[in-house]
């Protein structure tokens, strides 16, 4: 076995990552997070203690788009997640970067504001989330106009980071019905056999949501 991943299957960016490696069926070492065994084996691998993190043949990996860009330069397999082509390659990155920047990272911030104590909360914060996510939604969908997937025909490691992104949005602040595009692509996501998994691995832990998991998806 030459990779080793550290990860929580509850955690949006490790279910980037498992859907590029289970959309591949890449072999790997899962080291489940939240035993006092893996968490220090990440500390040591990387002090910031973030994750996923990626360990192959000893060289470690941070951060889920690099971990997904090292998969396709070192373990490809049948789906290529990032184009050949360097144009097409660049609109893919674009995207990934849309759907971790504007719709993960305003979802986290709604999601992480509920964990804090009453008196250390930040409603404006908040507020500007919700309205950078509507603004995010409303322009996904006018983009996914003739697209299947997040730049075309093509499954790509856009939509890994698509994928975890829009199941978490749609619960901390629901993706209005007036994206019927952004709905059933999100759909579309669901059912790809890839996050299918990823999603039933994480089942056992939607208790932990902090504004309550809904009873769909």
């Amino acid at each position: 076995m030459t990779l080793r991943l550290y990860a929580h299957p509850f955690s949006s960016y490790c279910q980037k990552v498992l859907t590029a490696l289970y959309e591949n069926d890449t072999a790997f070492e899962y080291r489940m997070l939240g035993s006092a065994e893996t968490d220090a084996e990440l500390e040591k691998l990387w002090p910031i203690k973030r994750f996923p993190a990626l360990v192959d043949n000893g060289r470690a990996v941070m951060e889920a788009t690099i971990i997904i860009e090292h998969l396709q330069l070192n373990h490809p397999g049948p789906v290529k997640l990032i184009p050949d082509d360097a144009k097409a390659a660049l609109d893919m990155r674009m995207m990934d970067r849309f759907f971790d920047n504007y719709i993960m990272t305003p979802m986290q911030k709604i999601v992480s504001d509920k964990i804090r104590q009453e008196n250390d909360r930040d409603p404006y914060g908040v507020m500007q989330a919700k309205a950078m996510l509507d603004t995010a939604y409303r322009w996904l969908d006018g983009a996914l106009d003739g697209r299947e997937w997040a730049t075309g025909d093509s499954f790509s490691a856009a939509d890994c980071a698509a994928a975890p992104s829009l199941f978490y949005a749609d619960w901390a602040h629901p993706i209005g019905e007036e994206f019927s595009r952004v709905h059933a692509y999100r759909q579309r996501l669901l059912a790809r056999p890839s996050f299918a998994r990823a999603v039933n691995e994480a089942r056992p832990y939607r208790h932990f949501f902090p504004l309550g998991a809904p009873d769909r998806d």
